[in-house]
């Protein structure tokens, strides 16, 4: 994948865009257990009061409250609360918050607006929650007992010796009075006496524990308790619909930007290896199949497309929810998180037993894919050839053993995948069973709270899916991987063929004489030479015509003049400039070649000769098919020059698709014309008027054709005969006749072949 990442440059602003949106993303999803745990342990258990300091306090309570506080605590306390009376400014604001400040003075909190809502900074809440709740647990206990007989009793004994019964105090003793008479070391071992129950679970417990006493003032000072606890359950669950909210919005966001970064970046991998795949000669054409070509400009750059998609989406946000799940379960120092980490020892076990499994197949599952398009091209393309031979039932075994390979090892990954989905399943699973079973012991020793256990299954949950989110994409990119490394082998093919740094230029006016100097030339891997010296020159106004045995080295010698192939040796000049020097535009720009098989595209008739020349007037293309003996099948059809042409040119015959690509070369009106055997599918009379239409109007043309008709070339200005890659014979029909051997060997055959009635063997004769 990294040999691609040049690709994302484009789009970099787009992707930092979605890692930061994700990294909100995280940051919501994370924050609602933690809303979730709040409204649970706040909101329902504890009624809406988050800690142990009350917004309000009476002034008859605060004295109570002082007898179990150290004189340094006491005087911390009042430093946060002031005294309101009748006499105080804002007596009316707080009387309709607090009812009981009518009937005498109470202390609130420091800048606390009416609703209830605590001015002093969180650094001074932790400062007073300790000392208050440390000082309403006696006060509140002795308060209930006070009320209840039986506890007042075992108050009596627990706290008192045994020595006193609080149930018998005599009328109208005030026992907070007494207390605050008694000595500082035996109202430090009452109040100690009852933080006791707590002391071992810490600060926290203490506070939570003095929550009951804060409501129960808060009922006394005559506010409303059910209002103050809906409106922390409300107000926290609007937090946490807003934060949903805003995770949707991300998620839609970076959808969008992930989509448009994989689709941008595919669309620019295609084109890449499109241009790549057209500057390539014959060479590196030998390398790749078509098949394997075309799926790696298709298939594989979907791979990449899908899995720049997923990474966008889910490789950068499954470790920002996994490790900050693991932070945020840290740091509530939850007894339950060895459960968390032996689940994720487990999962992080079973993704390296299942990559370590499935990498080799998805390494060779692109292969097949080309193994199948490769026969299922050949099929489609050479159908009525296994028609004729019957070699159906064949071919099928043929398909279906590449599609059978495909199959079964499609089948192998995703068997893999379907276990790997239902085990982590069961791992989340059976995790959210230990955390309910060991957690809610925790929760019976009053070690957690059941909102603290049910924040940590959330984030449990959480970090199992940004494993399972992972392990996704540990499948998917191998594949992808594998198909990033087939583009790269593409667009890190070097071409065999590059134009010059400083290219020269043609001269003016331009001529068209092409010489063939001491020209050798192998094939890439070949162990013997293609062509060994070859020597001679071909001139403007005339036809210059290469005839030889099969392999002999005749369509080898007109590919090396416009460059498909680069000469092993010797040099090609054309107007005394070596090809090489030039650019394979120049070079190219110059020539009009018809190959030795005629290659149609998908269009109409005049779009196929316009691909020549965008700009050609209807009277050039009329003049074309003229020349090219086309204009009777083309006046025939209703559409003219508008008729379809199947792909391939499927649905005109052979010799009708050779007369339209030499039409094509014609309207190009180039200074040199290369004719690959581009009459073998024509008939001797429509063959000869071709050729005599052809010089009358490409007069000044250089003419290279390679045939195997004796007839075609009979009266060439220079025939050349080719055998085993050499020339043999250079001359005129009548001078090979007489001096090539090779030469009189095939006119002789012809001779002897052609019908007594056939116009070839007038011509011929």
């Amino acid at each position: 994948m990294l040999k691609l990442a040049k690709y994302t440059k484009p789009y970099l602003l787009m992707l930092l865009l979605a890692i930061a949106l994700l990294f909100a993303q995280a940051n919501f999803d994370l924050a609602l257990p933690d809303y979730l745990s709040r409204i649970v342990n706040t909101g329902i258990q504890q009624g809406g009061v988050e800690n142990a300091v009350p917004v309000a306090i009476r002034q008859s309570e605060m004295n109570r409250l002082e007898i179990f506080m150290s004189a340094a605590d006491r005087d911390t306390v009042l430093a946060h609360y002031t005294l309101v009376d009748k006499n105080s400014p804002d007596y009316e604001k707080y009387l309709a918050e607090y009812p009981a400040l009518e009937t005498g003075p109470v202390y609130v909190l420091n800048s606390s607006a009416p609703d209830g809502s605590a001015g002093v900074d969180q650094a001074g809440i932790d400062l007073l929650n300790p000392i208050m709740a440390k000082a309403l647990l006696p006060v509140y206990g002795i308060e209930q007992a006070l009320a209840d007989p039986a506890k007042a009793a075992e108050m009596g004994k627990q706290f008192g010796g045994g020595k006193f019964d609080l149930s018998k105090l005599p009328p109208g003793m005030d026992l907070f009075t007494v207390l605050g008479k008694l000595p500082p070391e035996q109202i430090t071992k009452m109040s100690q006496g009852f933080s006791d129950k707590f002391s071992a679970l810490g600060d926290k417990m203490i506070i939570q524990a003095a929550v009951g006493a804060v409501k129960a003032e808060y009922a006394a000072l005559g506010m409303d308790n059910d209002k103050l606890q809906s409106n922390y359950i409300l107000t926290a669950g609007g937090w946490m619909l807003g934060l949903t909210l805003l995770s949707v919005i991300c998620t839609i966001i970076v959808g969008f930007l992930s989509a448009k970064i994989a689709a941008g970046m595919a669309r620019d991998i295609r084109r890449e290896v499109f241009k790549t795949v057209e500057s390539y000669s014959n060479t590196e054409f030998d390398k790749f199949s078509t098949a394997s070509l075309i799926t790696r400009s298709t298939n594989d750059v979907t791979q990449i497309q899908m899995v720049v998609i997923m990474m966008v989406r889910m490789v950068f946000y499954a470790p920002l929810i996994g490790i900050g799940g693991l932070i945020k379960v840290l740091a509530k120092d939850s007894p339950l998180s060895w459960l968390i980490g032996l689940a994720v020892l487990v999962l992080i076990s079973l993704i390296i037993v299942i990559f370590s499994v499935a990498l080799p197949r998805f390494k060779v599952i692109q292969k097949l894919v080309d193994r199948i398009n490769l026969v299922a091209r050949e099929n489609l393309t050479g159908m009525m050839v296994i028609r004729a031979f019957n070699m159906q039932t064949f071919e099928e075994k043929r398909f279906d053993k590449a599609n059978q390979d495909l199959t079964a090892n499609s089948l192998f990954i995703n068997r893999i995948m379907v276990i790997m989905m239902p085990l982590m399943m069961l791992i989340m699973n059976l995790l959210m069973v230990g955390i309910i079973w060991f957690g809610a012991k925790q929760v019976a020793d009053a070690n957690m709270q059941v909102g603290d256990m049910l924040a940590f299954m959330q984030y449990a949950m959480q970090i199992v899916m940004s494993f399972l989110m992972l392990s996704f994409m540990f499948i998917i990119i191998p594949r992808a991987s594998v198909s990033a490394d087939r583009i790269a082998e593409v667009l890190n093919t070097e071409p065999n063929i590059h134009d010059p740094k400083e290219p020269k230029k043609f001269s003016t006016p331009f001529q068209g004489t092409v010489e063939f100097r001491n020209v050798t030339f192998r094939y890439p891997g070949g162990d013997i030479d293609a062509l060994e010296n070859i020597s001679f020159t071909a001139k403007p106004g005339q036809m210059t015509a290469f005839i030889g045995s099969t392999g002999a080295g005749k369509s080898t010698i007109v590919n090396l003049i416009p460059r498909f192939y680069e000469v092993t040796g010797g040099a090609i000049l054309i107007d005394g400039v070596d090809i090489r020097e030039v650019t394979q535009h120049d070079l190219r720009e110059k020539i009009g070649y018809v190959p030795q098989k005629s290659s149609l595209f998908s269009g109409s008739i005049e779009s196929n000769l316009r691909y020549a020349d965008q700009h050609a007037t209807g009277d050039m293309l009329q003049a074309a098919i003229e020349i090219a003996q086309a204009k009777e099948f083309v006046d025939s059809k209703p559409e003219g020059l508008a008729a379809e042409i199947s792909q391939g040119g499927q649905n005109v015959s052979g010799g009708q698709k050779q007369r339209l690509s030499i039409a094509r070369a014609i309207v190009k009106k180039p200074p040199i014309y290369i004719l690959d055997d581009s009459f073998s599918a024509l008939d001797f009379k429509t063959d000869a008027a071709l050729r005599r239409a052809f010089k009358e109007k490409a007069a000044e043309s250089t003419l290279l054709i390679v045939t195997q008709r004796v007839s075609t070339i009979k009266n060439a200005e220079q025939i050349i005969v080719l055998d085993d890659g050499r020339i043999v014979g250079k001359g005129t029909h009548n001078e090979l006749m007489e001096t090539c051997e090779t030469y009189r060997e095939i006119a002789t055959s012809q001779l002897t072949d052609i019908p007594d009635d056939s116009a070839g063997k007038e011509e011929l004769l």
